[in-house]
C-alpha cells in the first residue's frame, strides 16, 4: 500500500509542478513581490473557498476543486522558496533558476509525507476530504501565529513544517478526489 501512495503522490506532484512551470512561463515570478505573510493569506483564501464549497454543497464559480488543491501545493512551495531566498535577490527569476528550488522543496516535502505515512499507517485514506481541508486551515492559523510572533516558537515546529503539512494534506485530498467514490 505504501508503494501505491508513493506512485500516486508523485503523479499528483508532477501535475502540480507542470502547472507551476507553465504559469511561470506565462507570468514569470510575479509571486516574488509577495511577502511570506501574503503568500500565507493566498493559501488561506484557497482553503476557505474549499471549506465554503464543502459546507454549502455547491459552488457559484465553476473553477475546478482539484485545481484549488494544486494551488495550495504551489503556493506552499512558493512560500518556502520565498523564505529561503535572500531579501535582496532578484524578483524576476528564470525558469532555470526557480525550477530547481521548486523541486528541492517538493522532494523534501514528499519525503516527509512518505515517512509520516509509514508511521500513521495510511490513516488519511479513511479520512473525509473535509477533514483534510480543516487540517489545512488549522495549519494556516498556526502559520499566521508564528508569523505574528516574527517566526519565533518555543516548542513547536516552524513555518516550513506547517507548509509541508499543508502541501501533503492537499496531495492526499487530490489522490482521494481521484479515487472512485465509495458507496
Amino acid at each position: 500500500m505504501y508503494e501505491k501512495t508513493k506512485v500516486e503522490a508523485e503523479k499528483v506532484a508532477d501535475q502540480c509542478q507542470d502547472i507551476f512551470v507553465k504559469k511561470t512561463k506565462d507570468y514569470g515570478t510575479a509571486w516574488r513581490i509577495l511577502r511570506p505573510s501574503s503568500l500565507t493569506d493566498q493559501i488561506f483564501i484557497k482553503a476557505k473557498r474549499l471549506r465554503s464549497i464543502e459546507e454549502k454543497g455547491k459552488q457559484e464559480v465553476a473553477d475546478n476543486i482539484y485545481g484549488e488543491y494544486i494551488a495550495l501545493v504551489n503556493y506552499g512551495i512558493m512560500a518556502m522558496m520565498q523564505m529561503e531566498l535572500p531579501e535582496d535577490s532578484n524578483l524576476e527569476m528564470t525558469i532555470e533558476e526557480v525550477q530547481p528550488l521548486y523541486e528541492k522543496h517538493l522532494n523534501a516535502t514528499l519525503s516527509l509525507m512518505l515517512a509520516k505515512n509509514h508511521d500513521y499507517g495510511e490513516a488519511w485514506r479513511e479520512m473525509r476530504i473535509s477533514s483534510l481541508t480543516d487540517l489545512i486551515l488549522q495549519k494556516l492559523m498556526r502559520i499566521k501565529q508564528i508569523e505574528d510572533n516574527k517566526g519565533k516558537t518555543l516548542i513547536s515546529e516552524g513555518l516550513t513544517g506547517n507548509y509541508q503539512d499543508i502541501i501533503n494534506y492537499a496531495i492526499f485530498a487530490m489522490i482521494r478526489i481521484g479515487e472512485p467514490q465509495k458507496a
